[in-house]
């Protein structure tokens, strides 16, 4: 079975590679470049395939990364949304371009050093949790049936430590490196100094959740749902940003129990397992990667889902993905495009 990895430069990927070899699989590594995979990246992932003895490839997806990534990221941004740019590239990168490269090149599957577990049961694959709470099956939930079924992930019966201890068994020269930063195309900045280069920032007021204005903001994009810091009205409680109105240009803001909701609306919904749109859903769910799995509700109507929690949640936002679980299993997600209440 011939396996092509996908290498970052990072521990995760190349111990991937190592422990692929080390079961018996036909193993080699790729690199995908676009903008923030620097040179240094490149030189730890050759260096890693040099000690495991394995096929080193580049792969120069700048343009389409540019495309699809990128543009999207800005776009959401201009928009008043917190986009999540990993499960876009999670998608249409590297489990999209990347795997239709691989098996052009008469690979039978690839890999990553995604925290998550595939597993096959009857006739279905199932993403299912990794091992340790910083798992990542939250940034794989919009992948599909025939994506699963040619993906390897090793990582999801690890810790990270464990990885970290099994890089420097193999001797990896990616044993210590430091974890890669949120926002992979932004290595060097901030996303707000990035997109003011782009985005055109315009003040507009801000209001308070009784829609009073109490002040003026520097421009939609440099704020999220939840934010603290940088709003500059000083109260004997600290303001929040409670709702961003990209139509009117305001900001609105409101104290810490504001910031707590119940329900949404999630649009572009992804189904990794059939199910039964005609009545509610119990499901576990959560708003966030470093969010808690909570329960909840889900009404599906018009490819729309409505999500109600048990509890309130802190800052549901707009742009970000809601990802559905049966206990350990991804069920799917959506692109949260409403809170309610």
């Amino acid at each position: 079975m011939k396996v092509l990895v996908a290498l970052s430069g990072g521990v995760d990927s190349s111990t991937t590679a190592a422990i692929l070899k080390k079961q018996g699989y036909e193993v080699a590594g790729a690199t995908m470049l676009f903008r923030g995979v620097g040179n240094e990246d490149i030189e730890y992932a050759r260096s890693a395939c040099e000690i495991l003895k394995i096929g080193f490839y580049l792969f120069d997806f700048t343009d389409y990364y540019q495309r699809v990534v990128i543009e999207n990221f800005v776009k959401e941004y201009q928009s008043g949304r917190t986009p999540n740019p990993c499960i876009i590239c999670n998608k249409l990168i590297k489990f999209g371009l990347f795997l239709e490269k691989a098996l052009d090149m008469n690979f039978d599957m690839v890999a990553t050093g995604h925290y998550a577990k595939i597993e096959k049961k009857e006739n279905f694959y199932l993403l299912k949790r990794g091992k340790e709470k910083n798992e990542q099956s939250y940034f794989l939930y919009r992948l599909n049936q025939s994506q699963l079924s040619k993906m390897v992930l090793p990582l999801g019966v690890y810790t990270k430590e464990e990885v970290r201890n099994l890089a420097r068994d193999f001797k990896l020269p990616t044993a210590q490196r430091k974890k890669s930063q949120d926002v992979c195309f932004l290595p060097d900045m901030d996303y707000t100094t990035y997109l003011r280069d782009i985005i055109q920032g315009k003040k507009g007021p801000i209001f308070d959740k009784d829609g009073k204005k109490i002040g003026m903001h520097k421009g939609i994009f440099h704020y999220t749902l939840g934010q603290r810091k940088g709003i500059g009205i000083s109260d004997k409680e600290p303001y929040y940003v409670i709702k961003i109105d990209p139509l009117n240009n305001a900001i609105y803001v409101g104290k810490r129990r504001d910031v707590y909701k119940k329900s949404f609306i999630a649009e572009d919904l992804n189904f990794i397992l059939p199910v039964d749109y005609d009545k509610p859903i119990k499901v576990l769910a959560k708003t966030r990667y470093v969010s808690p799995l909570s329960s909840a509700i889900v009404y599906i109507e018009n490819n729309k889902a409505r999500v109600c929690f048990e509890k309130p949640h802190w800052a549901i936002t707009p742009g970000q993905s809601v990802v559905f679980y049966d206990g350990d299993t991804v069920l799917g997600g959506g692109i949260i495009s409403e809170v309610i209440d």
